[in-house]
This record gives C-alpha cells, sequence and structure tokens, in this order.
C-alpha cells in the first residue's frame, strides 16, 4: 500500500497589485503580519519585511501589471512564508547579471534580487523579454530549516475574482514512492458559498486520496450534495506506467505537455451535487520530462505549450503563475495546478 502525503498546505493569502508606491507598503504589511502570525521571531519578521519590500518596489518601478501573492506554506510542525511576484514587464535579457548585487537590468526586479536571495531560504525566476518575469521566494523562520515533506514535485495558485476576498476554487495533490494525484474544484459562482464547496472537495480527497479517479469522483458528487456544487477532476499519475488516468467532471481544464505539444485530457459534462449522468475516466501516456496541467475555467484554453515558461526547468509554482498571466480570465475565480512527475 502507498503511503500518501499531501504536504504542503499551502494558502494564498492575499494577492496585493503593485500600481503605486503605496502599495508597496501594503505587501510589507501583510508579509510580515504573516510571519508574525506563523510564530516567526522578530528578527526573521524584519528581514521578510526587507526582502519584500525590494521586490514590490523593483514591480512598481519596472514593472507593468505587477501583482505579488502572499502565501502561507504548512506542514505539520511548522510552516513558511511564500511570496510569489508575477508581472508583464519588458522581461529580463540577463538573468545571471540581474542576480548580482548593485546590477540594474532593463526588466523588472533588476535591483535588489541578490539581497532577496540572501535573506530567503529558496528564490528562483523564470522571465522572457516582452512577456514578463514571475518570481517566487520563500521565507521560513531559521536557517537550518528543510521542508519536511521533501521535494515538491507540483503546486498550485488560487486568485478570486475581483471584488472577493475567497476564491472559490481550490486544488490538492498527494504523492507516494510510484504515484501522484491531483484534484481540483470549482466551487459553482464565486464568494464563500462557493469556497465551502471546494473546500469539501479537498477534505475529502486529504482523506482517501488514492483512490481510483472515478470512485473520487464519484465520492465527491456525493459529498456535494447540498453545497453549490462545482466542477471537479481528478488526475492519477503512475509514476512507473508513466500513464496519467484521468476523470474529470464539468469545466476543468487538463493537460500533459510534453516536447513542444500540448495533449488535452477530456472532462464530461455536469455539476458535482446536482448531475453526473456520465462518469468516465481516460487514460493518457505520460512522455520523460512531462508536465501535467489542471485549470477551472478561469483561465482559457487558448494556451500551447510554450506559454512563457521554461517547462523543463522552471518550478512548477512559476509554470502555475506564467500560465496564470498568460490565460488567466480576469472577471472570475482562477486556479491553475501543475506537477512535473519524477
Amino acid at each position: 500500500m502507498t503511503t500518501a502525503n499531501c504536504l504542503p498546505l499551502v494558502r494564498d493569502e492575499a494577492w496585493l497589485p503593485v500600481e503605486e508606491t503605496a502599495q508597496v507598503g501594503r505587501i510589507r504589511r501583510t508579509a510580515t503580519a504573516l510571519a508574525e502570525k506563523l510564530g516567526f521571531e522578530a528578527a526573521r519578521t524584519a528581514e521578510i519585511g526587507l526582502a519584500v519590500t525590494e521586490i514590490g518596489t523593483n514591480l512598481h518601478k519596472h514593472a507593468r501589471h505587477g501583482v505579488v501573492v502572499i502565501r502561507s506554506v504548512r506542514g505539520e510542525q511548522d510552516a513558511a512564508v511564500e511570496v510569489v511576484a508575477i508581472d508583464r514587464g519588458p522581461g529580463i535579457a540577463d538573468m545571471a547579471l540581474a542576480w548580482q548585487d548593485g546590477q540594474s537590468t532593463t526588466g523588472t526586479l533588476g535591483v535588489g534580487l541578490g539581497a532577496v536571495a540572501r535573506l530567503s531560504s529558496s528564490c528562483s525566476m523564470t522571465s522572457r523579454p516582452g512577456q514578463g518575469t514571475a518570481l517566487v521566494a520563500r521565507f521560513a523562520p531559521r536557517a537550518d530549516w528543510a521542508p519536511e515533506w521533501g521535494v515538491e514535485n507540483a503546486a498550485g495558485l488560487t486568485r478570486p475574482i475581483g471584488g472577493e476576498d475567497v476564491c472559490g476554487d481550490a486544488y490538492a495533490f498527494s504523492h507516494g514512492t510510484n504515484r501522484m494525484t491531483l484534484m481540483m474544484c470549482d466551487g459553482s459562482g464565486h464568494g464563500p458559498l462557493a469556497a465551502s464547496a471546494s473546500d469539501a472537495a479537498v477534505r475529502l480527497f486529504r482523506e482517501q486520496p488514492f483512490l481510483p479517479p472515478e470512485q473520487m469522483v464519484q465520492h465527491l458528487h456525493t459529498a456535494l450534495r447540498g453545497t453549490r456544487g462545482g466542477a471537479v477532476a481528478v488526475a492519477d499519475i503512475d509514476l512507473v506506467a508513466r500513464t496519467v488516468r484521468y476523470c474529470g467532471l464539468g469545466n476543468i481544464g487538463a493537460a500533459v505537455l510534453a516536447d513542444g505539444r500540448k495533449q488535452g485530457m477530456i472532462s464530461v459534462p455536469g455539476v458535482a451535487g446536482h448531475q453526473a449522468r456520465t462518469i468516465r475516466t481516460f487514460d493518457y501516456p505520460l512522455p520523460e520530462r512531462a508536465v501535467v496541467v489542471m485549470h477551472s475555467d478561469g483561465l482559457t484554453e487558448r494556451w500551447g505549450a510554450d506559454h512563457g515558461s521554461d517547462l523543463a526547468v522552471d518550478e512548477p509554482v512559476l509554470i502555475a503563475a506564467t500560465l496564470l498571466r498568460e490565460a488567466g480570465v480576469r472577471n472570475d475565480d482562477a486556479c491553475v495546478l501543475v506537477a512535473r512527475p519524477a
């Protein structure tokens, strides 16, 4: 029997635009308040404030449509603060130069990246000239911190529709020795009631994450009765057989990306909790170095395998961030989940 690991638990605490100087201060306050809530010591909280100020200031100076996402990343024993910065700026032509102290490039985040890298526990970035930049920096509570859940082969992002504080879309994933399982729920509508439905789906998935996809979707359909319901999908990734077994109900988009190609996966019509005439699974090959993507209909389907990120090297969270930047629909909740199977 495969032991399931559903960690880390990630919560997108706030999406904060960076269009005015005053908004940099709001980003700093939000990040440091989260660090204090998670029990960070005062000195470490101050370091986070410095790094986040640097990120926000550079977005304001160089970017277009810059936004910072403040996230909590939790395990069973402790937690970290994560900051994701996304923009449509001019991009960075020389990534190696941008990381050096005191360097100013023509692109976003060109000043102070060396300080951000030193103050953070981990930091990475992807950028393309003319398209923009995405950066992720994680801040652990202490220098000797290491993630208790090991290597992170999957990551997601959620973004609420404008005017709402909570997102009605949610995701979860589990990984074991020879398999990974991904789940997504797009709660019907928006706001707290939609979030309640998707949160119920996440809780059920974490109880039995390695159920066959068709069984899990059926269980989700039953469990969401009495809620608004929503679109749901489960992808079971077999790391030995190199296959993906996929079961989707409603408007969840999914694809396998490999060798410059996008293989879409099929979801059948329906609404979990309300209408599910047919629940079907479909099998797809999983080539070496493939990436699996799932997203709610807060993203358009009009994106390709080359969407502004380097699939071969970028972290899953950076792939998710660039995909959301390129294909995200502004007037809807949005959710992206990306897995790079080992």
